[in-house]
């Protein structure tokens, strides 16, 4: 097996300028970089990754735990994770907490002895026996998707990323209303998340907006899974004044509530308008399609490497959040008859078409 000696004489270089060059640790000319890279082609030479780590003490890894990575919003996250962790010569170590306090600490432990560099979590509703680790430990970490509670006056203990939650749910809530609707329910996700507290205050901002009453008994929590989702749309549709519109807070729930709608014989959107929180790859072949909002998860997963990566960097710079902007995809299950482009208003129906029973 080819040695750093056996390139450096190759490349007509000191061992030093090869490990600079292979390491990123010191900049080096570009011809005299290219001729080093030339030399491990043509020699196939590969770098002892554990010797580096002890020389170095770095892994050049990544650790993430996250939950439900069967869910395609946390599995595109992992794609722009792997992605850019990959872009930047890191590796990547995974593992599921099951949105599980005591399981979620015991993961961050076993990937903190594998001697990760740093680590990328998307926390639980109850965060504090991890939060307390990683600071025990002076762990580099960045949270993702889902925040921890800051006062207003304080920057947060860790980087974080995310997405815009709450304006994004009151524009769902306002279309609705702008096409009549009077009684919206929310099928609201696991109690203790963030994203979950965002999307309320947003189904509240969107009523205050159009001018409706917040009746908490059209707010219903799914947990955030697909079983959740369809018990809380039967509680919704168990009321004496049911629902006329449905906004639904993430992918897995809005599965459960069609199940639901479906088993009481409802017709989307003929008898019940539906809107979600989460776009997601068949979105658009249902019948109706599915308006949504779309989060931008592949580069929010890229932006939790980038943060972390400026963190290792830099380890006394002020810990900050990220927010990015998500994306209102206009389709028909909101009652609309035409599709329009993203971020429009609601379209017209044509005077000729049939119309649902008018809201209650």
């Amino acid at each position: 097996m080819p040695t750093m000696a056996d390139v450096a004489r190759s490349a007509g270089v000191s061992v030093a300028t090869v490990s600079h060059v292979l390491n990123d640790t010191r900049p080096v000319l570009p011809h005299t970089r290219q001729a080093v890279l030339d030399a491990v082609e043509q020699l196939g030479y590969t770098t002892n990754t554990l010797a580096r780590s002890l020389v170095t003490s770095r892994t050049r890894s990544i650790g993430l735990a996250v939950s439900a990575i069967s869910n395609p919003y946390f599995t595109e996250i992992l794609q722009g994770v792997e992605a850019s962790a990959l872009e930047h010569g890191y590796s990547l170590l995974i593992s599921d907490p099951h949105d599980d306090p005591e399981h979620e600490r015991k993961v961050v432990q076993l990937l903190h002895e594998r001697r990760v560099d740093g680590m990328i979590v998307a926390p639980s509703a109850d965060p504090r026996e991890l939060l307390a680790y990683l600071r025990r430990h002076d762990v580099p970490a960045v949270l993702l998707d889902r925040l921890v509670d800051t006062r207003a006056d304080s920057a947060p203990p860790f980087d974080q990323v995310c997405a815009e939650n709450t304006a994004p749910v009151a524009q769902l809530v306002a279309h609705l209303a702008e096409l009549g609707h009077r009684r919206i329910g929310l099928v609201a996700g696991l109690s203790g998340l963030s994203t979950t507290g965002e999307r309320i205050a947003g189904y509240r901002h969107g009523l205050a907006a159009a001018g409706l009453p917040h009746d908490e008994r059209l707010v219903v929590h799914g947990d955030s899974a697909s079983t959740g989702g369809e018990r809380a749309t039967a509680a919704l549709f168990s009321l004496a004044n049911p629902p006329t519109a449905l906004v639904t807070v993430n992918n897995a729930m809005t599965i459960g509530a069609l199940r639901a709608l479906r088993d009481r014989g409802l017709s989307v959107p003929d008898d019940i308008a539906l809107c979600c929180f989460d776009d997601f790859a068949w979105a658009d072949l249902f019948s109706p399609r599915l308006t949504a909002i779309a989060q931008p998860s592949k580069e929010i997963g890229a932006r939790a490497v980038q943060v972390l990566l400026d963190r290792l960097a830099s380890p006394d710079r002020p810990a900050r959040t990220l927010r990015l902007p998500c994306e209102f995809v206009h389709r028909t299950s909101c009652g609309c008859a035409q599709e329009a482009g993203p971020g429009s208003g609601p379209t017209a129906r044509p005077a000729d078409s049939p119309r649902r029973p008018e809201p209650r």
